[in-house]
């Protein structure tokens, strides 16, 4: 069982000052990119006011602004603009894999999902957190406002990363609501019991209502392990240990391998319209998250 990281490790005091900032720069780069609002068919609306005009004798009268006739003494009603209510979901795989043998793995989806969080917060989304390892775990209920930030890096700084993962049992057994728009990340390494798994979680997520995105989290030597001659191996969520010789070609096959297995999973989720992102835990986190955040259209569309 992983210990709760300790949150000055995850989230620096400058942490929340660089969000801000990033926010800024988002929001003028939408500023530059935007041709014109977007029309969606989602439901979950709001109303907020607009303006006034003066009221005719065809519309409801409980539409009329009384505290406005009684300063005024003229009949004016009240216009309101429709606006979208999102609701923002955060997947975090909290296996083994996640945190076991590079613990900078957790660091780096653990900022990502506390980041996703503080945007949809401050764009007044409704933001929930889940857990992914053999079952999903609802960590936080919807949550509305600014203020609930700490709540979300409570939480974060919390999670236990431990066990296997069942990527197809989590994505299947997560239900979006189709009631209101929802914008989903998924935040995983996608290592599952075979190279096949992934995959199959991708069309459980092609179901979903909204806008999903999976953003892989990788260490360089998932990609690359620095091994040759005689190791021996564990295997981190389920304890199996094997011995290998392995050569040079050996290494360049498993390298290979898993370039196939991030191919076809970055294909699958092309042919379903799912957002696919790598980043590796050592890549700076404010340009990946920038350019993360370039692509999801409808979390941003607040900017």
């Amino acid at each position: 069982m992983s210990e709760p990281i300790d949150r000055a490790e995850l989230f620096d005091p400058g942490f929340l000052d660089r969000l801000r900032m990033l926010a800024l720069r988002l929001r003028k780069r939408r500023q530059l990119m935007r041709r014109g609002s977007q029309s969606t068919p989602a439901t979950g609306f709001t109303r907020e006011f607009k303006d006034y005009r003066h009221y005719t004798a065809k519309e409801d009268y409980r539409a009329i602004d009384w505290r406005l006739y009684a300063r005024l003494d003229k009949l004016f009603v009240r216009l309101y603009e429709e606006t979208q209510e999102l609701n923002l979901q955060i997947l975090v795989d909290t296996s083994t894999s996640m945190a076991a043998p590079f613990p900078e793995k957790r660091r780096q989806a653990l900022r990502f999902a506390v980041a996703l969080a503080y945007l949809g917060l401050s764009n007044q989304q409704r933001v929930s957190l889940y857990s992914l390892s053999d079952t999903v775990r609802q960590e936080l209920p919807p949550l509305r406002g600014q203020g609930n930030i700490e709540k979300i890096l409570q939480t974060a700084s919390r999670l236990s990363f431990e066990g296997i993962t069942d990527l197809d049992r989590c994505l299947g057994e997560f239900h979006p609501s189709r009631q209101r728009y929802g914008v989903i990340f998924v935040i995983s390494d996608f290592f599952g019991r075979d190279a096949t798994s992934a995959q199959a979680a991708v069309a459980r997520a092609a179901a979903w209502p909204g806008e999903t995105h999976f953003l892989h989290i990788l260490h360089p030597e998932d990609r690359e392990p620095n091994l040759e001659g005689e190791v021996e191996l564990a295997e981190v969520e389920t304890g199996e240990n094997r011995r290998f010789w392995l050569t040079k070609r050996d290494v360049q096959r498993y390298v290979e391998t898993f370039d196939a297995f991030v191919e076809n999973l970055s294909r699958e989720c092309a042919s379903h319209r799912i957002d696919f992102m790598q980043c590796r835990s050592d890549e700076p986190f404010e340009d990946r998250f920038l350019d993360l955040l370039t692509k999801s259209n409808a979390l941003t569309s607040n900017g």
